[in-house]
């Protein structure tokens, strides 16, 4: 496995990361085991998941994902094979929101809890917190980097003005940057990534770890019509926002790629974000292993010149 350097962090990073959004979800806790197991024994190091993973689910409170993740890392013994990251800044519910610096300091001790570890390997804002003085958080971020709870810090869902405005107030102020970004981009979500995001991304040397490589799942092909809305827990909010005459455009040179190569369609998709400049480790999730094998193998496949101009072709925004 060749690991990529993230942004200019010391952190030693797999092609593709594994995102931890369905542990504790619509995978539970023995399959997320061996979902993770597999991972590692295939060669990747790249766990990505947030204390809000998955409150969004009836009767789920929030860090349900850590706390899988936690136990496996007890388990099988493998904190030194895994590079792990997670996120603050969602709405956890009793006011805990936001990027202030008192639900920081909160909010890292509890994930450092539900992990079971010493120290989170990237720790990120998971979106931006305009009521906050970036300054204020970033200043709190470098306490916990200085304290060895946080080994690098990273950005989620940040416009370019804002991250750019972070990176210049690390730089003129001295305090640790974010070394990563994570936006939302893949074959059909293009436009905002590309247009100022990426060239600030390169110019910067911020390593991007995108995450719904697969639109949330709708690329692997399998949502083509309103009735396949009930194929999964998210197909309903899939087919409302993919199912349409650009993302009809998309699948079809998804399959025409699939018909060239040999390759299915999500495997096609994570190796077209993959060729992406800027791109070091896009984020991908799996909730079986047979998905799973599919990212493993995504991650050996190179699309020639022919192919990528194709998919560029198809999804122009």
């Amino acid at each position: 496995m060749h690991n990529r350097k993230l942004g200019r962090s010391d952190l030693s990073v797999s092609p593709i990361c594994l995102g931890g959004n369905v542990f504790g979800w619509t995978a539970d806790e023995a399959t997320s085991f061996y979902i993770l197991d597999a991972w590692v024994d295939a060669g990747f190091n790249f766990i990505d998941t947030a204390d809000v993973y998955s409150r969004w689910a009836p009767g789920h409170q929030g860090g349900e994902s850590e706390t899988v993740i936690g136990k496996w890392l007890k388990q099988s013994g493998k904190r030194d094979k895994v590079v792990v990251a997670t996120k603050v800044g969602m709405d956890m519910g009793d006011g805990k929101t936001g990027l202030a610096p008192k639900r920081i300091r909160e909010a890292v001790d509890a994930s450092l809890k539900r992990l079971g570890v010493d120290q989170i390997d990237l720790y990120q804002a998971h979106q931006d917190d305009p009521s906050t003085p970036l300054q204020a958080t970033l200043e709190t971020f470098a306490e916990l980097v200085e304290a060895g709870k946080v080994r690098a810090i990273g950005a989620s869902n940040y416009s370019a003005a804002r991250l750019k405005e972070a990176l210049d107030i690390s730089a003129s102020q001295k305090l640790p940057r974010y070394e990563s970004l994570q936006p939302l981009y893949n074959l059909y979500d293009r436009a905002v990534f590309e247009s100022e995001l990426q060239p600030l991304c390169v110019k910067q040397e911020v390593g991007v770890i995108n995450f719904y490589s697969l639109a949330a799942g709708f690329l692997s092909g399998k949502y083509r019509s309103a009735a396949d809305a009930g194929k999964s827990a998210r197909g309903k909010g899939v087919v409302g926002k993919y199912v349409n005459e650009r993302g009809m455009k998309i699948l079809a040179a998804l399959d025409l790629a699939s018909s060239r190569t040999g390759a299915p369609a999500a495997r096609i998709a994570i190796a077209w974000v993959m060729a992406q400049p800027g791109v070091t480790s896009p984020i991908a999730s799996a909730s079986t292993v047979e998905q799973l094998h599919e990212i493993v193998r995504a991650s050996q496949l190179s699309l020639d010149a022919q192919t990528l101009a194709l998919l560029d072709a198809a999804s122009e925004q």
